[in-house]
């Protein structure tokens, strides 16, 4: 929660205005950021500042790792995340590859579990990683990435949490995940509980202990209209303890995470927190 609110203060009181021509609004912007979760001490980087809702982010991270590209899939594992995005996009809709309602395209998961080559294959860049992991290999380029600028055309948006790097060093496994572009108040959240739980479940599966997640931020910034209740609101109010997430241990391999793994194979247990926020989302 510190580093948390110690970016946002930042922000607010460093910060640089900046016209965002996707949303048409303007966002107080700084550049880079580093934050670290320990997942070793099992410290859960849950904002308690105002109720975040964690499962929705799991559910997100678990579409990623199943490579979905429709937002029907992503609600039927609990989150509607991508509803916005695929359905109310006005560039994507009149984009000749949407393939219909729902139609996210060929973003994030796509690209981790099938990367087009040249050839007419694909590349599953998240098998692997995993393969290598599972047999103790550290290749220094076991990378996941969704940016693939070929491809930014067929997709409904772009990759802002947009690489992986895992690293294995003896039996502890760390991650090292790269952001462009964050949406402070709304998205991090998220993608502190994507990147947590991600090294988690990869050091599950692939027989580690998982160590420290490294999370980097380029462009880190709160919309115009977010700002008040960001500066009056949240900041004022004082943190509670990082609860802790647990994962079902009967996880134990990539088809699991494929199949039959749920939302009910995670729990948060000491979440203590203030009351929400409605934060306004832009598409």
């Amino acid at each position: 929660m510190k580093q948390y609110l110690e970016l946002c203060q930042r922000i607010v009181e460093d910060g640089v205005w900046v016209e965002n021509e996707r949303t048409g609004k303007r966002c107080l912007t700084v550049i880079n950021a580093d934050l670290e979760y320990r997942v070793d001490r099992n410290e859960f980087p849950l904002i308690t500042t105002r109720k975040s809702y964690w499962k929705a982010a799991i559910a997100e991270l678990l579409g990623y790792i199943r490579g979905y590209s429709n937002a029907a899939d992503f609600r039927a594992l609990g989150t509607p995340t991508w509803d916005a995005n695929a359905n109310l996009n006005e560039a994507w809709l009149a984009n000749p590859h949407r393939k219909g309602e729902d139609d996210m395209g060929r973003v994030y998961g796509v690209q981790g579990r099938a990367w087009a080559k040249p050839d007419g294959g694909v590349v599953d860049q998240l098998r692997k990683v995993v393969d290598n992991l599972s047999r103790g290999i550290d290749d220094r380029g076991e990378i996941i990435s969704f940016y693939n600028p070929g491809e930014f055309h067929m997709g409904c948006l772009r990759p802002c949490m947009h690489t992986h790097n895992f690293s294995l060093l003896g039996d502890t496994l760390y991650l090292t995940s790269y952001q462009r572009s964050c949406d402070v108040p709304l998205g991090l959240n998220f993608n502190q509980v994507q990147v947590f739980t991600f090294l988690a479940l990869m050091a599950q599966i692939t027989g580690h202990k998982a160590g420290v997640a490294y999370h980097k931020i380029v462009n880190a910034h709160i919309y115009e209209d977010q700002l008040e209740l960001m500066r009056d609101v949240q900041l004022k109010r004082e943190p509670y303890p990082a609860p802790q997430l647990e994962i079902n241990p009967d996880i134990k391999t990539l088809e699991d995470l494929e199949t039959w793994v749920t939302m009910d194979d995670f729990a948060v247990h000491n979440y203590k927190h203030h009351p929400p926020i409605a934060y306004p989302f832009s598409v």
